[in-house]
Order: C-alpha cells, then structure tokens, then sequence
C-alpha cells in the first residue's frame, strides 16, 4: 500500500506543491513550524529510514533539497534553513526545511501555525517561483 507522502507525490491527495522533478518532491508541511516549513521526499523509494536509501537515491535527494532550500530562502525572509530528518510520524523518508529566525523556531514541539489555505497557496507559489529561477 503506498505511504500518504507516495499518494501526495503521486497527485492522488492534494498539496501545496513547491518542487519537483523525476524523482524528488517538495511540498509545504500542513502543520508548519514557520510560513514556508517544507517537505522533501524521493517519489519512488517508500523506506522510513533515510539511511536505508541507496546511495545514489540520497545524493539526490540531498542534491534536491539544497535547491529547494536556496529557493525557500530567496522567498521566504530568514536567516537559514533548518534541516530536520526524523521520519517518526510518516514512514517515508522526508527532510524537513524551514526558514528559521533562530534556533528556537525548529523546535518541533512548539505550537505549530495554522495558515489560511490561500495563504499556503501564496507561499507555495513564491517558493516554486525560486526554484524555477535556479
């Protein structure tokens, strides 16, 4: 049975897209830490351990979530991006992304934000935006 993270690659379960290519996808966390927390998986690979992905499977998906990362930053004002791999609550390799202010902001057991629907859409398109000029 494919994960929800395959289905939401696959177009079967609505998102806001940010990113994507052949095999590498990136969408926006619908519970984000902060405007623009986003989402980063290899479409055809549904392990839940990021050190189980072949080697080549995680060159690329580094690889892509450097771009997406530099996109998120031009779009997004922050001082970094944080990275976060941890791949308990979906058992689908995903790297998180979120622009950070400080350290505090990745911490996940923070109240999480609550954007509007079109807000999501606006930031989603402002990423994408970056990462089509990369």
């Amino acid at each position: 049975m494919a994960t929800l993270f395959t289905r939401i690659a696959q177009g079967e379960i609505p998102s806001w897209k940010v990113a994507e290519s052949d095999d590498y996808y990136a969408f926006l966390d619908i519970s984000p830490l902060a405007e623009g927390h986003t989402l980063v998986i290899p479409k055809k690979v549904e392990d839940d351990y990021i050190f189980h992905l072949d080697e080549s499977v995680y060159a690329g998906l580094w690889a892509f979530a450097r771009k997406v990362a530099l996109a998120l930053k031009a779009a997004i004002p922050c001082k970094r991006v944080g990275v976060a791999v941890l791949g308990m609550e979906v058992p689908h390799t995903h790297i998180h992304l979120v622009p950070l202010q400080s350290e505090a902001d990745l911490d996940f057991r923070k109240e999480h934000l609550k954007p509007s629907p079109e807000r999501m859409q606006e930031i989603a398109a402002a990423i994408l935006a970056e990462y089509e000029k990369l």
